[in-house]
């Protein structure tokens, strides 16, 4: 028995030495050559930007968004929002099926306990006894001589690092979600504000228009003017209602929650932006934004399929090996040795195709994948360069929208006491009024723009997943 047993240890030893110096065959993976840009500042002014390997992607989220209200939301969207929670879950079940493609490059080892008790009577004279018993350890290996299951090992590993980044990826844009939505109810809050106060102020113009009117200062027209334009600014009122209530909604939806009233700061009567701007080097892109590590991964994961399916070609070896005990009487069973050592070659022969008409699909596969990837990469670029034609306008935006609210408020003021002392029309008048509504309006949008500004300039430098 020892002897058969040190036979089988050998046999063992050199499957696994010839299995580890097995080939690998199929093309290994290398990066794509990408032609990406020098500078993420072409076309911008350098005097506005840091090109150094520093960039404002860093910045842990709550050090950008200070405002305790936001990053209490941005919290709860992290830990209750349902995308997260399932991109969490997708992680977690590939975690375990990559441990599948792992234990399947080793052998499996089982226990086979097994008893039969029969009696038999062929003549009808008398019943004879045929009781089997076994009692056997069983080890099988599917040798990786050309690197099948090394490559489905590689497949499963790149797919859970892809999900990783997935998930990554979310919460990244999760956070700009919540604190673009955040920023654009604020500025709907002012908006409202603005619109109630004109309403306030068109009541005053009518009331003034009426007194106008019976005193016979005026025509019938004017004072009807009045009632219009009082009654055509009360409508923008509830449009705006409805506004806020949606994105109310959609920031509930965001955190997890039923839809309700949420609690906000007041926008801020200007955002200052940065002299100059940390972008980063265009190679750090690459390495931090999650959804091109993520596209690479998943085409890591499609040149990984390809290699299984062409070693899928060759032919498949497995071993077998069984050692134990046999016996007809339970009492002699650990007295009856049995052991077996069998292999088995399996080599496809005829499929109609089958197999290398998946070899071709697995490739097209590999195509499509390093399109995605190339095209990330591109939808990279396109945001960065996007969030920062965007900041290098935002400023002189906003300065120009200041000067025209201011301009509007004194020539609305100029116009009232025109108005009064009879220099001038209503209609002078309501026009001066429409310009300063549209000027205020446009005032508050461009604060909002410049608060938002930063948020898509952060996302898409990769900012906001590491914390």
């Amino acid at each position: 028995m020892n002897k058969n047993i040190l036979l089988t240890y050998t046999l063992v030893t050199l499957t696994a030495l010839l299995t580890l110096s097995g080939c690998k065959l199929g093309k290994h993976y290398t990066r794509p050559d990408l032609d990406i840009p020098k500078t993420l500042s072409d076309r911008i002014p350098s005097d506005s930007l840091a090109t150094d390997t520093l960039s404002l992607a860093d910045l842990p989220w709550d050090q950008l968004y200070t405002d305790t209200i936001l990053q209490g939301l941005i919290r709860k969207t992290l830990d209750y929002n349902k995308d997260l929670l399932m991109a969490t879950a997708r992680v977690k079940e590939l975690a375990s099926m990559k441990r599948i493609d792992f234990a399947n490059m080793f052998p499996e080892v089982g226990l086979r306990v097994y008893a039969e008790r029969e009696r038999e009577n062929y003549g009808g004279d008398s019943y004879t006894n045929s009781d089997q018993f076994d009692l056997k350890g069983t080890v099988s290996w599917e040798l990786d001589l050309w690197g099948k299951l090394r490559w489905a090992r590689d497949e499963s590993l790149a797919e859970f690092r892809a999900s990783v980044e997935n998930r990554r990826a979310l919460k990244m844009s999760l956070i700009a979600d919540v604190a673009e939505a955040y920023f654009e109810l604020v500025a709907l809050d002012n908006e409202l504000n603005i619109v109630r106060q004109t309403v306030d102020a068109r009541r005053e113009s009518l009331h003034l228009a009426r007194i106008r009117y019976e005193g016979g200062l005026t025509s019938e027209t004017a004072y009807r003017q009045a009632e219009v334009e009082l009654a055509r600014t009360s409508t923008l009122i509830p449009d705006l209602e409805r506004q806020i209530t949606l994105k109310e909604n959609d920031l509930a939806l965001l955190t997890g929650e039923y839809p309700h009233q949420l609690n906000r700061a007041r926008l801020p009567e200007d955002v200052q932006l940065p002299s100059t701007l940390p972008v980063g080097l265009p190679s750090t892109l690459l390495e931090r934004r999650p959804d091109i590590r993520q596209a690479e991964e998943q085409l890591i994961a499609a040149n990984a399929a390809v290699g299984v399916a062409y070693t899928s070609l060759f032919p498949n070896i497995a071993l077998t090996a069984t050692w134990g005990a046999e016996s007809d009487l339970l009492k002699e069973l650990l007295e009856s040795p049995h052991h077996l050592i069998s292999g088995t070659l399996l080599q496809p022969i005829f499929a109609m195709g089958k197999n290398k008409a998946r070899l071709k699909a697995r490739k097209a596969a590999r195509e499509r994948a390093l399109y995605a990837y190339e095209k990330a990469v591109l939808s990279a670029f396109k945001d960065a360069y996007d969030a920062i034609a965007e900041f290098n306008k935002m400023q002189e935006i906003y300065d120009t929208r200041l000067s025209l609210e201011r301009s509007s408020r004194s020539a609305l003021e100029l116009a009232q006491l025109q108005y009064v002392n009879g220099v001038i029309g209503y209609m002078d008048l309501l026009d001066a009024q429409r310009g300063y509504l549209d000027a205020q309006i446009s005032l508050s949008n461009a604060v909002r723009d410049k608060q938002i500004t930063f948020v898509h300039l952060y996302k898409a430098l990769g900012g906001g997943w590491e914390q």
